[in-house]
């Protein structure tokens, strides 16, 4: 495949890495977006994704390896289309598929012969081979299988983990038939050195199902534990911390204020929604779904015991909230817990501002519009020191923890970030 062109179809968190390891491996590759300031940062070699600099893209650039585009039309030229959209949830908590369909609507009218298309955007089983499929074929003309190739091949992106590569992540695919599944192995086998194929299209939307609900199930294990422990005067992050010293038959998850990203939160609610129809319940899904969800309201009733003991009210005090990217050292906003604490303790009469040096302004998102444009506060004694209490919902390696210890008399710590810190009695409360 090194030899001919693909289409990236999408070039956000998912699309525009795996464009430049594309790239990177000396494939022509043509990123499309329907943002023209994507499209315009990636022509002109500017990053916009934290982790993702602009020498990385403008190295593709210049090399003529990689191009981005709006226009749908171009599809025509390349021999292989890789799709990367949201797929969130909608006002329902019901799958929102809108974006794969408006794609393969997009791409139909210019899909030719021989082609492969490959989705990678996390769903239910039966979107590649039912609903992608019906429109591809709808708006070309053609049949998958026979006229052109279909798959499907979930995104393993890890923001802000320096050991992920995307080159050196193990690629789980599977084809609508065996001559789908040769093609998108010889596809990701150009830049990918590991390739695992699997039956068929559904099993591989449902590989990646269960990865997220797996962690989501978990977490809300440990989110459980700690708000019993900490009833019974227990650290769970000592207990966590002591149990990962077994070197078999554990796993270590850790405790938040939340869930945020796009995979934990939504993806396990996709197969809740796709079991239905197959007369089915996920209890365990949606039980964790319930655990996590309830994190948030833990966090703010802390939030008010801290403040209790200082004969505060949080209706009228100052809160602050470190960290606003839902995972440490990302500049991603996606479903953060953040904004749930924002909107919980703003409704609770607090004046609430936020700290995150990767997000200096809130950028549009589809969910929190209200708080678009809101600027992070700067990082000085004077600035911090002002707020009566300062909770902790993303630890960011960069913050300096130790002059927070020295700034702020009341801390509210869901992350576990002062444990290294030099603290005063009663300064710290964990959440």
């Amino acid at each position: 495949m090194r030899d001919q062109k693909i289409a990236v179809i999408g070039l956000g968190y998912v699309g525009l890495p795996l464009s430049l390891q594309f790239a990177k491996s000396g494939v022509n590759v043509l990123g499309v977006d329907t943002d023209p300031a994507k499209v315009t940062d990636c022509n002109a070699g500017r990053g916009y994704i934290k982790h993702i600099s602009g020498e990385m893209i403008n190295e593709q650039v210049k090399a003529g390896r990689f191009a981005a585009t709006g226009d749908f039309s171009r599809v025509r030229e390349v021999d292989a289309i890789i799709i990367c959209v949201p797929t969130p949830l909608n006002k329902n908590r019901e799958p929102d598929i809108s974006y794969i369909i408006k794609t393969g609507e997009s791409i139909a009218p210019h899909l030719q012969k021989g082609t492969l298309v490959v989705l990678e955007s996390t769903t239910y089983p039966g979107t590649t081979d039912e609903d992608l499929r019906g429109v591809l074929e709808k708006g070309s003309g053609l049949r998958a299988g026979t006229d052109f190739h279909l798959a499907f091949s979930p995104e393993r992106e890890d923001p802000g983990n320096p050991d992920s590569k995307v080159a050196i992540i193990p690629k789980v695919v599977g084809g609508l038939t065996p001559a789908c599944l040769e093609r998108a192995k010889s596809l990701y086998g150009a830049a990918i050195k590991t390739i695992v194929p699997v039956s068929s299209c559904r099993a591989a939307e449902a590989t990646k199902l269960l990865e997220n609900i797996f962690r989501g199930v978990n977490i809300a294990l440990v989110n459980e534990l700690k708000v019993v422990y900490a009833a019974m005067g227990i650290d769970v992050w000592e207990v966590i911390n002591a149990a990962k010293t077994k070197p078999f038959g554990y796993m270590a998850f850790y405790p938040g204020p939340g869930l945020g990203g796009h995979c934990i939160p939504i993806d396990p609610f996709y197969l809740t929604w796709k079991a239905r129809e197959y007369g089915q319940n996920t209890r365990f899904i949606e039980l964790a779904g319930e655990v996590n969800t309830a994190m948030p309201q833990y966090v703010v009733d802390r939030v008010g015991d801290a403040l209790n003991k200082r004969r505060k009210p949080i209706n009228g005090s100052k809160i602050l909230l470190v960290g606003l990217a839902y995972k440490p050292d990302v500049d991603d906003m996606r479903e953060s817990p953040t904004f749930t604490l924002l909107d919980l303790l703003k409704n609770r009469g607090a004046q609430v501002a936020y700290y995150d040096p990767y997000v200096p302004v809130i950028r549009p998102t589809r969910e929190h519009a209200n708080w678009t444009g809101t600027k992070s506060i700067e990082w000085n004694k004077q600035a911090i020191a002002g707020y009566d209490a300062v909770v902790i919902a993303t630890n960011h390696k960069c913050v300096n923890y130790q002059e927070l210890a020295e700034w702020s008399d009341c801390i509210i710590d869901s992350r576990n970030a002062m444990a290294t810190c030099k603290t005063k009695l009663d300064q710290v409360l964990k959440a």
